[in-house]
């Protein structure tokens, strides 16, 4: 450990105060990051958790060395990480296109809990080391997923068609696209005199592929009379 941090780790004013200065540092630059993002927690929250659990664990540590109160002075902090749950659910969505965002964001908060717990406990060093790595992760590394890595996803089609053959045309688009079918769903709909067909279609495809070629494809099929995502 550095020995320049020797004094953060005492217990008196000057030490609490630079532990929890050190909390609103780390939490606050990764909150802006998220906040430069529009994610749901931002700036101020990512304060909060991390000076909140900074809070916490000063408060076991003088219990302990200064009211001599021998307790487990890891228990305040366990229940802070366990409790950052109900926050880091709250950023979770599911999108209509069936896609979970908001993960990172989750992961970001608890492990900024955990940099306050850090921060609360005195080990400066290892607080802004992680705050480092995390917006390493979050703003080089998210670069490179999004360059590298192909974003495949499930998506639900609902296509209406008028005779029951079109199917097969539907199916031969996604073969020259090389979009892969999970599932599919036939149902026919009967009106009077007058019939029609729906399928639901359950595809693996990039959006790029999805809103560009497949649409243009399906919709030059003359039978096909409504496309949309569900």
């Amino acid at each position: 450990m550095l020995h320049i941090f020797d004094f953060a780790r005492e217990m008196n004013l000057l030490a609490v105060t630079v532990r929890m200065v050190s909390a609103v540092i780390c939490g606050g630059l990764v909150g802006i990051e998220r906040e430069f993002k529009r994610r749901p927690a931002g700036f101020r929250t990512h304060i909060l958790i991390c000076l909140g659990a900074s809070v916490t664990i000063l408060t076991n540590l003088y219990l302990y060395q200064v009211m001599h109160l021998y307790t487990d002075i890891s228990r305040m902090g366990a229940q802070a990480i366990a409790g950052i749950g109900f926050i880091g659910a709250g950023t979770i969505i599911v999108t209509k296109r069936k896609r979970v965002k908001g993960l990172t964001t989750a992961a970001g908060l608890w492990t900024m809990s955990a940099v306050g717990l850090v921060c609360g406990a005195g080990y400066l060093e290892l607080a802004y080391f992680s705050t480092a790595m995390v917006l390493l992760a979050e703003l080089l590394l998210s670069k490179f997923e999004y360059r590298f890595v192909r974003k495949v996803e499930d998506v639900n089609l609902y296509v209406e068609y008028r005779r029951s053959a079109c199917i097969e045309q539907i199916l031969a688009a996604l073969r020259r696209q090389k979009i892969k079918l999970n599932d599919l769903e036939i149902t026919r709909i009967n009106e009077g005199d007058d019939h029609r067909y729906c399928a639901v279609l359950q595809v693996q495809t990039s959006k790029e592929k999805l809103d560009g070629a497949l649409f243009k494809e399906l919709n030059a099929i003359e039978d096909i009379t409504n496309i949309e995502e569900l």
